[in-house]
């Protein structure tokens, strides 16, 4: 099978880019639909809004309800549709980018993703993830193309809370790990590919600068300051890690995330990142990688305060029953479970749950 290797055409990243777009839109069109929620709105929606409007476009603003589900997803493209939008711009967070390019999609414009934070590997793939409407893992939508254009404001990802910051960090650095796996066991790629050597080369990149920024770029994000270590965090979580992960593959980290969405409460507090560190974990157990490696992994989490107990899931009386149905949901036909190297079963997938849990408890003591 061929390797295939994709991106989107552009991406731009440096401070106040998002006030300095209108030489990077002008080619797409001049009739905008903006998706944007309440929060992102208020932050700098408003205000971009604003300067579009300034520099002679036309612009529809709606209101993104919070689920990348497809009822707000044909919600919105029913606005666009009306509105004879030329391209969307998706402004904010991971749901809100899924959503932008699903409806980018369905009507075939223009995709311009503009993410407020560095929380989320999405804004650079050519895939959404689908949830129901209630929040659960539904499925994967895969496109023809990647978004147009992919344009971050670090200034204004500076000034997001320093948790989500981390949250891309632990999504991040699951790329590597995933992607490692999905080489190993010879499977294909999120393009249905196998892994061109850049693909590789960018896993390796994502997880060194990791490695070695992420705290002194979570400094300078509590510091809500533009710095080289925060910019090359920035770029990992988003550019390095959104490359990774769909021309390298995702694995068994990313299908316990998915596995968790079987279960409800407290544990959907958590943010995505937060329970990709904790399938990271678990996916090193599976992989059979030996204590020096496991404990880089967690050492990295406790430090920047990632689940590595149930009990940092909201889990701590979880029932063993409770467990396997997660460990089902991960190896769901059709999830990514099926991309390590060998068969990985149910009871593999429970006891290694169970192992990271337990492990993490005594290595605390």
């Amino acid at each position: 099978m061929a390797k295939i290797f994709t991106s989107p055409s552009t991406y731009i990243q440096g401070e106040g880019e998002l006030f300095k777009s209108q030489q990077y839109l002008d080619k797409y069109g001049k009739n905008v639909l903006l998706l944007s929620d309440e929060t992102v709105l208020k932050i700098v929606g408003n205000q971009f809004t604003d300067y579009l409007e300034q520099n002679g476009f036309q612009v529809t603003v709606a209101t993104f309800k919070g689920e990348a589900s497809e009822t707000e997803i044909n919600r919105v493209s029913k606005i666009a549709a009306d509105e004879h939008s030329e391209m969307i711009i998706g402004l904010g967070g991971g749901k809100t980018i899924d959503s932008a390019k699903a409806i980018g999609d369905n009507l075939g414009i223009n995709v311009i993703i503009a993410p407020t934070l560095a929380s989320t590997d999405a804004p650079c793939s050519r895939l959404s993830v689908i949830y129901t409407d209630e929040g659960q893992f539904d499925h994967y939508r895969f496109y023809n193309k990647n978004p147009d254009l992919v344009l971050l404001d670090t200034q204004v990802i500076s000034q997001a809370p320093v948790q989500l910051l981390i949250s891309g960090i632990a999504d991040a650095l699951a790329t590597n790990v995933e992607a490692t796996d999905v080489r190993q066991a010879k499977a294909d790629n999120m393009v249905n590919g196998k892994q061109a050597l850049a693909a590789q080369a960018i896993g390796q990149a994502c997880e060194d600068n990791l490695f070695a920024y992420a705290k002194l770029a979570i400094a300078a994000n509590k510091a809500q300051v533009v710095t080289d270590a925060f910019n090359r965090v920035v770029e990992a979580n988003t550019l390095l890690s959104g490359l990774g992960f769909e021309s390298g593959g995702l694995a068994a980290a990313h299908a316990i995330h998915n596995g968790f969405t079987a279960l409800h409460g407290d544990i959907h507090k958590l943010s995505h990142g937060q329970k990709v560190a904790y399938g990271t974990l678990v996916e090193l157990i599976l992989n059979g990688s030996d204590r020096q490696r496991f404990e880089k992994f967690l050492n990295f989490d406790l430090e920047l305060g990632l689940p590595t107990t149930l009990a940092d899931l909201n889990l701590a009386s979880v029932s063993d029953e409770d467990l396997m149905k997660v460990a089902q949901q991960a190896c769901a036909e059709g999830d990514t479970m099926n991309c390590m190297p060998g068969e990985v079963t149910v009871e593999e997938v429970f006891a290694a749950i169970k192992t990271v849990d337990a492990y993490s408890k005594d290595y605390q003591n």
